[in-house]
Parts: structure tokens; C-alpha cells; sequence
């Protein structure tokens, strides 16, 4: 890893100092904003909230574009109603082929709290609304777009390129790119690199591109449902031996444990390239993070920081609990589901016998409801020289780093399989659209939208025709 890092850092620096492009103008054949935003819109309308998801409608949708193009695609089903998108675009095998990788659901949104309703795609005030406008139908539409130009304009393409749009993702990829990945694994032979969400360009509250945040590796999920058991019985004669007062037990003792520290070659990296732009009194420190967080008074001022503190350590939240159906019954067991991120190179079953010590009762259950492999992934220099080149034209001097994600996304399907799999969609964000991924009010402007899909092109021009 300290070798691909350094290779990062010489790529990056050598591409910034050496560019000198000028600002591509829209080309002959590209999409038009109008047609952007109506599919958008369109997408959004198709209600694919995970669980069920229903997949298979957008899929359709999205077939259709396709067969209208002339464009090969075709629909893989997992389950019942849960399908994913197949789309490819061939070039001429210079080069190997690239992944435009996107996902179908979304979270589920509560409309009485939205002030759009959330599956109307409405296009109101330059802003379209719904969810998945940003997560991840909008980022489908951008790389949907790609490929639509780049057949209109017939380019000479010098490799492949694969439109993928899977379902599942919110839930853990197990019937999309899981799927995808275990049951059609002959799709990405020949494949060099896979462009996915997780991450893109931060602006600051002024507008302006602060970073450019290109995403190499990520925590993954650990899912856990603990049970307690117990005497179950009539409410009105309580005993002493309660499923839900030893689940309760359990969960403090859980909730008052924090999984040590660790910083790994990604997060060390990623604070020694930020220290130059962190406030003063907090350069030397973020040069070397791990020597650093050795000193108590940093480490508690540090780890205040919620985003900090998942950056460094094995997270645990309580996400669900479940005891008697009945209020005047209690129930013979009485569970909790845990979600549980953890760093990359943790063995999952590490963790767990670490958490049996903190419960310290042998009666109680865990069941692991999901588990992946943390991956890293390979480096792929000609995907970052791209991305570093059009920063430079686009954001001169703006910095590009390489943040571990405390999300997980469907990269680790193909990180596993050796596949270099890059966190990085093109979106411009402000700080205060964050909440809005997973939120209430998720929208996106039209004139991003335009932006976003142009600056995709171009990034995707240069890996396949340039």
C-alpha cells in the first residue's frame, strides 16, 4: 500500500504541474440539459425503495433508452422482481474495458416530512426533486448520458464501456452487484477499472471546488442480531430472569465500549496531505496522525469528531430492538440489530469474539445477518491521470486526496476480485447538501445537472478516446 500511495501522489503532482488544457466545449452530439433533466425526472418517478425494491422497473426503463440508441443491454434478474442493467458500448480492445457503475434503489422517505413529494421528480425552482437525485439515480443519469454521446458521436472508442446499474445496494449488494459479480463473472473479464459513487468535488459554502475527493478504499459492513433469552410469562407476575432486562443489560454494556484505536495506511495518507490546508495549531499533528493520537488531550479533541472518530476505529450502532408483540406478554427472547462498520484488514470474527467479552454472558446469541471482506483496491494510474486532468482544467490547483469511506458501496464486490474499483462521480456539493443523501428534501439543481453530466464525458472521453 505505501507503494501505491506513493505512486498517487507522483501521478497526481506530475499531471498538476505538466497539464495545460483548455476547457472543452460542449461537444457535437452531447445530451442536452432538457433531456438530462427529463429522464431524471422520469427515474425518480420509478419508486425502487429498498425493501422490496422492485429493481426491475427502472431496469426496463432503462432498457428501452438503450434498445431506442442501438445500444447492447440486457436485464439480470437475482429474485423476483430484484434485476439489475447490463449496458456495453464497444470499442476496439486497446485498452481494457471501463465500468460506469451506478445503483437502481433508494432509502425509503417518509413523504409527510418532504416538502416535494419524494417519487414525484418534480421540477420546480431549477431544482429536481426526489429520491435518488443525488443518491444514485442522478449519478446513473450522468453516466447514462456518457454513453448515450459517446454513440451519437460514433467515437473511436479504445476500450469497452459497461453501464451497470444494480439493485440492492442500499441493502447490502447481495442480489445486485453480489449477484452480478459471483453469477456472471465472464461480464467483467478484460475489465481495467470501475468508476463508482463514494466520492467527488467539494465545494466550499462560496462555491468554490476545495478538493477533489477520489475514493481507494472503505469500511464494510458487519451486521449483527443479538438475542437474549428468558422466562416468558404473563406481565402482570414479572420474574427475575426477563429476555428484554438482559438484552437491555448487553446493550449498555455495548453502548459504553469503544473498539480501540487504529489508523490505517489510508487514513494516515489522507490527514499528511491535509495538513497543509488544516488550521494551524493542527498541521504538525495531522503530518502524523498516529503519533499524534498517542497524546490524550489530542486524541479527545480529535475524536470528538464524529467523522473522525469512524475514520480510526471499529464503529458500533444500535440500530433495532425487538421484544413481546403484545404489551402485557413477556416474550421468551428479545433481540437487537447492530450495525457494525469496520476497517479495512479487520477479520470480522475478531471483532465478534471481542464483542462476546464485552457482553460477558455466554446465554446471549449473535448471528451475523451480513459480512464482506474489507478490500482495497488496486491502483489504476490512467483512471487517476484522468481525473487529475480535468481537475486541473477545471479547478486549477484544487488538491486531490484519497479518503477511506465510512459508508460502504458495491467498489468491494470488485475490489475483491482484484478489479480497481475508484469512488469517484463528478458531483459538485456544497457542505450543506450532505444531509440531504439519505435525508429529507433530496434534490438536485438543473444547472449541476448539467455540469455534473459534462464533467462525466469528459472524464470518460479521456480513459476511452483521447
Amino acid at each position: 500500500m505505501k507503494i501505491f500511495f506513493r505512486a498517487l501522489a507522483w501521478l497526481v503532482l506530475l499531471t498538476i504541474a505538466n497539464s495545460r488544457i483548455a476547457p472543452a466545449a460542449a461537444p457535437d452530439g452531447m445530451a442536452s440539459v432538457d433531456e438530462a433533466v427529463s429522464l431524471l425526472s422520469r427515474y425518480i418517478q420509478i419508486d425502487t425503495t429498498n425493501p422490496p425494491g422492485n429493481e426491475i422497473r427502472a431496469a426496463q426503463f432503462l432498457k428501452e433508452i438503450f434498445d431506442r440508441e442501438g445500444i447492447e443491454a440486457r436485464i439480470i434478474e437475482s429474485a423476483p422482481g430484484r434485476a439489475s442493467i447490463y449496458a456495453r458500448l464497444r470499442g476496439n480492445g486497446s485498452r481494457k474495458a471501463l465500468v460506469l457503475l451506478n445503483h437502481m434503489d433508494v432509502v425509503p422517505a417518509e413523504a409527510k416530512q418532504w416538502k416535494e413529494p419524494p417519487f414525484s421528480g418534480a421540477i420546480k425552482d431549477g431544482q429536481i426533486w426526489g429520491r435518488g437525485a443525488i443518491d444514485n439515480k442522478g449519478g446513473g443519469v450522468m453516466q447514462l448520458m456518457t454513453l448515450l454521446t459517446l454513440k451519437r458521436q460514433k467515437a473511436a472508442l479504445k476500450r469497452d464501456v459497461i453501464f451497470i446499474g444494480t439493485a440492492d445496494e442500499e441493502a447490502g449488494g447481495v442480489f445486485g452487484a453480489g449477484y452480478l459479480v459471483d453469477k456472471h463473472g465472464e461480464l467483467f473479464k478484460g475489465v481495467g477499472v470501475v468508476l463508482n459513487e463514494g466520492g467527488g468535488i467539494r465545494l466550499g459554502q462560496d462555491g468554490r471546488a476545495r478538493l477533489y475527493s477520489v475514493g481507494v478504499a472503505e469500511k464494510v459492513p458487519l451486521w449483527l442480531k443479538v438475542t437474549a433469552p428468558g422466562t416468558p410469562g404473563h406481565a402482570a407476575s414479572p420474574g427475575p430472569h426477563q429476555a428484554v432486562l438482559k438484552l437491555i443489560g448487553a446493550l449498555g454494556r455495548i453502548a459504553n465500549y469503544q473498539s480501540p484505536i487504529k489508523v490505517v495506511p489510508e487514513v494516515q495518507k489522507f490527514y499528511a496531505d491535509s495538513a497543509a490546508s488544516a488550521p494551524a495549531g493542527r498541521r504538525e499533528q495531522y503530518s502524523d496522525l498516529r503519533k499524534a493520537l498517542q497524546d490524550p488531550a489530542f486524541a479527545a479533541e480529535f475524536l470528538k469528531d464524529r467523522s473522525n472518530n469512524a475514520r480510526v476505529r471499529n464503529t458500533i450502532s444500535i440500530t433495532g430492538l425487538k421484544g413481546s408483540d403484545k404489551i402485557n406478554v413477556i416474550p421468551a427472547e428479545a433481540s437487537a440489530e447492530i450495525d457494525v462498520r469496520l476497517l479495512p484488514g479487520e477479520e470480522p470474527q475478531t471483532f465478534i469474539d471481542e464483542l462476546r467479552r464485552v457482553i460477558a454472558d455466554d446465554s446471549i446469541k449473535i448471528e451475523i445477518l451480513l459480512s464482506r471482506a474489507a478490500a482495497r483496491s488496486p491502483a489504476s494510474p490512467e483512471a487517476l491521470k484522468a481525473i487529475a486532468e480535468y481537475a486541473q482544467m477545471k479547478d486549477p490547483g484544487t488538491p486531490i486526496l484519497f479518503p477511506m469511506g465510512s459508508g460502504f458501496t458495491d467498489c468491494h464486490f470488485f475490489r475483491a476480485k482484484g478489479i480497481p474499483c475508484l469512488g469517484f462521480l463528478p458531483r459538485r456539493s456544497l457542505p450543506s447538501e450532505e444531509g440531504m443523501v439519505h435525508g429529507v428534501n433530496e434534490r438536485v439543481s438543473v444547472e449541476d445537472l448539467k455540469n455534473d453530466v459534462q464533467a462525466m464525458y469528459e472524464i470518460v472521453r479521456k480513459l476511452t478516446v483521447d
